[in-house]
């Protein structure tokens, strides 16, 4: 089996401002509500159902990421098309790396 296909953050966030990519984060629930990428969807790896995500896709790409990239490239495997679905390079830790924004559902104290 080939490794899937990788997105880097910057092509992903270009994908994501064009609202060409389908993102889904398929961490735990309590992982995605500590710090996850705006706009992303949770289907937990658990739980991942690779024909409602590729139904949901509606056309855009299905872009898949965890913390680092092993979940997201398991998930990924699930998937039927290659090609369609990618993994963020590097996961959540890529793209923070990257400079680029996360979100909480966590209330600060602050």
């Amino acid at each position: 089996m080939s490794p899937p296909a990788e997105i880097d953050a910057e092509a992903l966030r270009r994908l994501l401002d064009a609202d060409s990519a389908l993102l889904v984060d398929v961490r735990e629930k309590e992982e995605f509500e500590e710090e996850r990428i705006p706009g992303a969807r949770l289907v937990p790896l658990s739980a991942f159902d690779a024909a409602a995500i590729a139904a949901a896709a509606r056309g855009r790409t299905v872009v898949l990421y965890c913390l680092s990239g092993k979940r997201a490239s398991q998930a990924a495997a699930m998937a039927a098309a290659p090609g369609v679905v990618l993994v963020l390079k590097g996961g959540i830790m890529g793209w923070t790396a990257a400079g680029l924004p996360t979100e909480s559902s966590c209330r600060s104290a602050h």
